[in-house]
């Protein structure tokens, strides 16, 4: 039998490796998971193999456009076969399309829909594969695919209003930058030769200037190597366990930004739990997904030790509040649905409100940025062009 090599996450969260004999890989993932280690990477002989994740080189918004009509042909009473069939060769994608039509081969020949799906990590990730086993064996495979469609749906909207609030300011304090650095490097040297050639005596604002015009152009190569140089630091810190932890809590922590990718994150795990757990999917498993599914190490770090905490007999609302991630009002809420039996339908209530709420948060983060960002290209654009015409006005008071 081959051997793999593994890394993961133990019981406490931290990194941990090692060396598994088995005869495949689903067996070698199988066996960690049995001793509760949340597997990242597996390596057979040389050979990668990417474990589950959303996307690849399929959208989401595909996957969930595909699970709409799935579910849509499945409820008319069209054989299982016949629709992957369909499905498969209506597909635009390639990738999704060979994925989709491979699947019907390994159903037509007798596998289950979830154990077909499950050699595709990178189109039908755990948190899909999970529920479609769970609708298979529970009867109501059309159900459990609408439930999956609307996630992925809202997952993608989740996704998009996150990339709306990050790159709006990043976008204009680049070109803002751009822009800066182009009339420091091309434009000042100009003044600066024309203010020589005069002899006059110049301002203080116009000697800074001129004195970081004749930097860039000097050093333009340092300063291109220490940004590169930070950048390359700042993403191998990121891919240490303590660094990732502790560039994810600045996050959380950041000003005006915190709040929102916090809110981000309860919505996330409030909508994927309760899609979980509403589909039959056993409630530490579901929470073991929830963690992977994040996005961010200290909510990840959290979710695993409230697993540990429900797997000791805990109910969930209780480690939830030890962790002080999450809002003690989604703590007493969940606490109220545990007790009522309704644990499901309360999250997905949570779900809904953060999600009305990064909704007005994102459109309240746009409309504080648009003025801010505008005074600070005034202020920085504007001061370097003030600075240069100083001595021209000074020169002209001396004529007149």
């Amino acid at each position: 039998m081959p051997t793999f090599e593994w890394k993961g996450k133990g019981k406490n969260g931290q990194d941990t490796s090692g060396q598994l004999v088995a005869d495949n890989k689903d067996a070698a993932i199988a066996a960690l998971r049995r001793q509760q280690i949340v597997v990242t990477a597996v390596k057979e002989k040389g050979k990668e193999l990417a474990l589950p994740k959303w996307g690849g080189n399929v959208p989401q918004q595909a996957v969930a456009i595909f699970t709409r009509q799935f579910s849509v042909m499945i409820d008319a009473g069209l054989p299982l076969v016949q629709c992957l069939e369909i499905l498969g060769s209506q597909q635009e994608i390639k990738a999704f399309q060979r994925a989709l039509l491979t699947i019907r081969q390994e159903v037509e020949s007798g596998s289950t829909l979830a154990d077909a799906m499950r050699k595709h990590p990178k189109v039908f990730n755990d948190l899909y594969t999970n529920m479609v086993a769970a609708g298979e064996a529970g009867g109501i495979l059309d159900t459990i695919l609408q439930r999956l469609a609307m996630y992925i749906e809202k997952a993608v909207k989740l996704n998009a209003q996150v990339k709306s609030a990050m790159i709006y300011p990043v976008a204009v304090i680049s070109i803002a930058v751009i822009v800066i650095i182009v009339i420091l490097w091309k434009v000042i040297p100009v003044f600066a030769a024309l203010f020589e050639g005069l002899g006059a005596e110049l301002p203080g604002p116009t000697v800074f200037v001129m004195k970081l015009s004749y930097f860039i152009n000097d050093f333009w190569w340092l300063i291109g190597g220490v940004m590169v140089a930070g950048w390359i630091a700042i993403k191998r810190y990121h891919a240490t366990y303590k660094g990732k932890r502790v560039l994810d809590g600045l996050m959380l922590k950041a000003p005006i930004l915190g709040l929102l990718l916090r809110k981000i994150a309860v919505a996330r795990f409030c909508r994927t739990l309760a899609t979980l757990t509403s589909s039959g999917v056993p409630i530490l498993e579901g929470l073991e997904i929830t963690a992977r599914t994040a996005g961010n190490s200290v909510i990840e770090d959290a979710l695993m030790a409230t697993r540990k905490s429900v797997e000791e007999g805990k109910t969930i609302s209780e480690p939830l509040a030890d962790t002080e991630v999450f809002p003690s009002m989604v703590v007493q809420m969940i606490a109220v649905g545990e007790q009522t039996g309704a644990l499901d339908a309360m999250l997905a209530k949570i779900a809904d409100f953060y999600e009305d709420e990064v909704d007005t948060a994102v459109a309240g983060l746009m409309k504080l940025l648009e003025p801010l960002l505008i005074a600070f290209l005034g202020v920085a654009i504007g001061g370097i062009v003030i600075a240069m015409y100083m001595p021209m006005f000074a020169l002209i008071g001396q004529v007149g």
